[in-house]
């Protein structure tokens, strides 16, 4: 595989994309406790939801490296921009060209959930494109955070729920599971960014690591995971699921080791924490579906 084709793959930055799946699968999970269930707009909201992130995660790669905020040889993921391995022009026009059609999948979802979908939609390529750039990129002035709450918890959760059941009395279900999975999302920002501390530190870059340090930082992770597996535990308990007790631990437990190896561990060596938050955010979706389905 060529270099320019492996560096197209890390700019996907495939080890967060699980966080799209599982704002989907947590809507899809709160629709089942309802007794309902759409294939087809699950299936459009699931690519919406990737192909979002996808726009986000080329336009922090382009804006970032436009803005000076990317070194070469940075902790992380190799930045195929900053590396010289992809053009900025490349990078810009597929930002771009996949902005519009994730705009185009999303319009599909009018069918199911009518014309006023088009402005959620406008809103999420809006923030998808402003998390990095403009005069004020969140990604910089430490609101990074509260979009990634927002944008991959509380919104997917609201309106897959809304596309598979037809309305919108669940929001006293949907609204705490969806801020609940904004935490668990968080969590994946909070080690990308504690990984990253001293060189978004060196180019000014402030992120919440940034501005309140890795402690403080350590212990909001900590905290968001026991908040949100607080909020789900209700959830299972609603779904009448006997086996909640069993998913709130391990669940819990692995966060606490994530938490525990944060004191210790530094730079690229974060990446495989940064991967298991990703997938345990995920992987609750999952035993949320398992508990509501049966």
């Amino acid at each position: 595989m060529s270099r320019n084709c492996k560096a197209w793959i890390e700019a996907l930055r495939l080890r967060t994309l699980p966080v799209s799946v599982a704002g989907v699968a947590g809507g899809v999970a709160c629709a089942l406790t309802y007794g309902s269930f759409r294939l087809l707009p699950m299936i459009v909201c699931l690519v919406f939801a990737v192909m979002a992130q996808i726009v986000s995660n080329f336009a922090n790669e382009y804006y970032d490296f436009k803005h000076g905020l990317d070194r070469k040889g940075r902790e992380g993921f190799r930045r195929g921009v900053t590396e010289g391995d992809i053009t900025p022009k490349a990078m810009k026009r597929a930002t771009y060209i996949l902005l519009a059609i994730t705009c185009a999948v999303g319009a599909s979802l009018i069918i199911w959930g009518g014309w006023q979908l088009i402005f959620v939609g406008l809103l999420i390529a809006f923030f998808a494109i402003a998390y990095s750039a403009g005069p004020l990129p969140l990604s910089k002035i430490g609101m990074g955070d509260f979009a990634v709450i927002i944008f991959y918890g509380i919104v997917p959760v609201i309106f897959t729920c809304f596309l598979q059941t037809g309305n919108w009395e669940n929001l006293s279900l949907t609204l705490p599971v969806g801020v609940a999975l904004g935490l668990l999302a968080d969590n994946v920002l909070i080690i990308n960014n504690y990984r990253d501390m001293e060189d978004d530190t060196k180019v000014g870059k402030l992120t919440t690591v940034v501005i309140f340090g890795r402690k403080v930082m350590r212990f909001i992770y900590l905290l968001n995971s026991t908040l949100a597996l607080a909020v789900i535990a209700i959830f299972f308990i609603i779904s009448r699921n006997p086996l909640w007790i069993i998913c709130w631990a391990v669940s819990e437990i692995f966060y606490i080791f994530v938490w525990l190896k944060l004191a210790t561990l530094r730079g690229s060596a974060l990446n495989g924490m940064l991967r298991l938050t990703a997938l345990l955010m995920l992987a609750v979706c999952a035993a949320m579906i398992t508990a509501a389905a049966t």
